[in-house]
């Protein structure tokens, strides 16, 4: 990790989500560089391809195309070179249950993002502050989900019908 300077990486579909986090970069005393990228192939593609430097952190949407974020988490928590990245899930649904699951297969937090652009500022910056720290482990299960509001659920059950989940047993 370069103590100048942090890498963050975020993989997420949405320009305006994309657009709002770099916002909320901005202003903060850690210096970060910010890669972007649409959706988990180019993620994957990008991660198995650099030859230089990793990311410090990654902030993975869930809901992407061609490759979504459970598919992506299962994938870097299995690749020797980058399972040891932290993880940070950063999608517009929750529910418990999913965030467990994306707790036991190693995701570092869960944060459900805010409709307002001071919340965001708030979540990203507390976690970048953290990663600067050396201080990113996997904090205990109650403490996974940052800034969450419970969705209805209906929005679940599209949710969890709209993905292929890897490393999901039993869901109900």
């Amino acid at each position: 990790m370069n103590l100048n300077q942090l890498n963050i990486l975020l993989a997420d579909d949405d320009t305006d989500d994309r657009f709002f986090f770099e916002e909320a970069l901005k202003d903060f005393p850690i210096s970060t560089r910010l890669t972007t990228v649409p959706n988990g192939e180019h993620l994957m593609h990008l991660l198995i391809t650099e030859t230089n430097q990793l990311p410090d952190v990654i902030f993975l949407d869930l809901n992407m195309p061609r490759k979504n974020g459970f598919e992506c988490l299962s994938e870097l928590k299995l690749n020797k070179k980058l399972k040891e990245i932290p993880v940070i899930i950063y999608s517009k649904f929750y529910h418990k249950k999913i965030a467990d699951l994306l707790y036991l297969n190693g995701a570092t937090y869960y944060i459900s993002k805010p409709s307002e652009i001071s919340q965001l500022k708030k979540v990203v910056q507390q976690l970048i502050t953290l990663i600067a720290q050396g201080n990113i482990l996997q904090p205990a299960q109650e403490k996974f989900v940052l800034a969450a509001d419970e969705k209805n659920y209906q929005e679940y059950l599209w949710f969890k019908n709209s993905f292929t989940i890897p490393f999901a047993e039993n869901m109900n």
